[in-house]
């Protein structure tokens, strides 16, 4: 079942105050072959429930299958690697290794899966190639722009193949135009058949590169439609 789907979904977190409740009972699904936006305002949730998904976060009530995977039932020590093999993460700031030149970035998933260090740096060039990085791939990331540190932190999710890719605010840190080709990237890239594709923003000058809406608001999930706006120029 190459899935995701989220029923009644429960997040809690304790601070001094009390239980503070994040998730209120969430409904959400994101199909293979798709690239499913999830949006609303900051603080609705959004990032809480793409690192669930992820197995970032723990302690989620309700339920939580990720191809066909009960995450709130899997036990810690399975988490890693599953990551490892189904999960690519696009994260707002890049969290890319300032140390690391960009195809050594883009490497590092691969290494922690067990591939030897020449192989893991070819496969990195290829995937960099593809993304339009092959000038710069041999830069550290202070040398490269916002868009080309996006375009590395992109590859370096893509790089070992992963069955759910999820970007939180890829857009946010750059200009109109820069995220503009950043979204269309994905697009072309990152959407295939067996993936799915998960987009966080409240950017609403991407929107047009989804196949489907889900606006969260308040902790909840209040509507997941199919976007009738998609361009086919986006594609």
């Amino acid at each position: 079942m190459n899935r995701i789907e989220c029923r009644d979904l429960v997040m809690e977190f304790q601070t001094p105050a009390g239980a503070l409740r994040v998730l209120k009972g969430v409904d959400f699904t994101a199909e293979p072959g798709e690239l499913t936006m999830l949006v609303g305002p900051s603080g609705c949730g959004k990032t809480t429930l793409i690192s669930l998904i992820a197995g970032l976060l723990r302690g989620a009530r309700g339920v939580l299958n990720v191809f066909g995977n009960d995450m709130t039932r899997m036990e810690p020590r399975d988490l890693l690697p599953f990551r490892l093999e189904n999960v690519g993460f696009v994260f707002q700031q890049y969290n890319l290794l300032t140390g690391l030149s960009g195809r050594e970035n883009v490497a590092v998933p691969l290494i922690a899966k067990g591939l030897p260090w020449e192989q893991a740096l070819q496969r990195a060039d290829v995937q960099l190639d593809l993304l339009g990085m092959t000038a710069h791939r041999d830069k550290l990331p202070s040398q490269l722009s916002g868009g080309q540190q996006q375009r590395v932190a992109i590859a370096r999710a893509l790089v070992h193949d992963p069955k759910l890719l999820l970007c939180d605010e890829p857009t946010s840190a750059l200009d109109g135009q820069a995220g503009k080709a950043v979204m269309k990237l994905l697009r072309e890239i990152a959407v295939k058949p067996d993936r799915v594709a998960i987009v966080v923003t409240h950017d609403p000058r991407v929107y047009a590169f989804s196949d489907r809406v889900a606006q969260m608001e308040d902790g909840k999930m209040i509507s997941q439609e199919r976007n009738a706006n998609v361009s086919i120029e986006n594609h």
